[in-house]
C-alpha cells in the first residue's frame, strides 16, 4: 500500500496547491489513500464546512488537525457532522468529534488514521503517550494499517512518541511546526517517522504568516494582524509504503511540491478548440 500525508494545509494558498497537486501526485505516485493536517486551512486559522469540502474534494480522504481546530466556531458543528475530519484524541471527554476513523483505501483495504496531540508548550491536554498507545491497540484489533498524526511543538516529545508506537503503528507523522524535517526512516520495529512533514502553503512566509507582520512583532514586541502570506505556495508532504499484510512501514519519502513542480507534472494545456 502506498499513502499520501499531506503537511498542514494553510489558508488559501494551502487549498490551491492541494486542489491542483493531489489528484497529479495520486496518479503519478499509485497512491491509496491521502491524508492531509488541515486545521489551518481556513484563513490560516482554523477550518470551516466549505473548506473542509473543498479539501475532501481535492482527493483528500481523511482530515487531521491540532490545537487551531476549535478556532472557527462552526467547527464545532461540522466536525459532529463530518467524521472524516478528526481532532486530537486526548482533548478531554466530551469534546465534539473523534480522533480515530477506518476506511477503505483505494485499493480496498481498511486503513485507521489517529489523531493525537503533544502536551509540551500546547493547550492542556490529557497525556498523549497513554492514549495514542490505547488508540493504536485498539485499531489494531480492527485493521493491521494504523496512521498517526501527532501534532507536537516540541522535536524531543515528537521523537519520543515515534519511539513509543515503534512495532505498532504503520508511521507516526509528526506536525504543527510548518517547517519540514529531514529525519524520515523507518524505525526498527516498522513504523515510518517524521518529525515533522511540514507545511502545505506560502513559502514566502513566516510558517504561513505574511512577513512583514510577524517582524514587526518580534521588532517591536507590538500586537500585530496576522494575516496569511501568498508567495510561493508548496506541498510539504510524505509518501509512506507499508505492507497491509503486517502493517509494517517499507518505505518513506519526503515530498516539497512548488507550484512550478505541479504545472510541469500537470503538462502542457490542451490547445483550445
Amino acid at each position: 500500500m502506498r499513502f499520501l500525508f499531506v503537511g498542514d494545509i494553510v489558508g488559501k494558498p494551502g487549498r490551491d496547491i492541494v486542489r491542483r497537486a493531489v489528484p497529479l501526485l495520486t496518479r503519478l505516485h499509485q497512491i491509496d489513500l491521502v491524508v492531509a493536517n488541515a486545521e489551518n486551512a481556513a484563513g490560516g486559522f482554523g477550518i470551516t464546512r466549505e473548506t473542509g469540502e473543498a479539501i475532501l474534494g481535492s482527493g483528500v480522504h481523511v482530515m487531521t488537525s491540532g490545537n487551531h481546530i476549535w478556532d472557527k466556531k462552526e467547527a464545532l458543528e461540522y466536525i459532529a457532522l463530518e467524521p472524516r475530519l478528526l481532532r486530537p484524541l486526548n482533548y478531554a471527554a466530551g469534546a465534539p468529534g473523534a480522533g480515530t476513523i477506518v476506511v477503505t483505501a483505494g485499493n480496498g483495504h481498511r486503513v485507521a488514521v489517529v489523531n493525537a496531540m503533544g502536551r509540551v508548550y500546547m493547550p492542556l491536554v490529557d497525556d498523549p503517550f497513554p492514549a495514542t498507545a490505547r488508540a493504536v491497540e485498539e485499531m489494531r484489533r480492527q485493521v493491521p494499517v494504523v496512521i498517526v498524526d501527532f501534532h507536537a511543538e516540541v522535536t524531543s516529545e515528537k521523537i519520543a512518541m515515534g519511539w513509543h508506537l515503534d512495532g505498532r503503528a504503520t508511521a507516526v507523522v509528526g506536525t504543527h511546526t510548518h517547517v519540514q524535517t529531514a529525519d524520515e526512516r523507518v524505525l526498527p520495529g516498522g513504523t515510518a517517522y517524521i518529525t515533522d512533514v511540514g507545511m502545505t502553503g506560502p513559502h514566502d512566509s513566516v510558517i504561513g504568516v505574511e512577513k512583514n507582520a510577524a517582524l514587526g512583532r518580534f521588532l517591536t514586541g507590538l500586537p500585530a494582524r496576522f494575516e496569511t502570506a501568498t508567495g510561493a505556495p508548496r506541498l510539504n508532504a510524505v509518501i509512506i509504503d507499508a505492507d497491509p499484510e503486517t502493517g509494517h512501514a517499507t518505505g518513506i519519502t519526503r515530498l516539497s511540491v512548488s507550484a512550478e513542480d505541479v504545472a510541469s507534472l500537470a503538462g502542457p494545456a490542451s490547445p483550445p478548440a
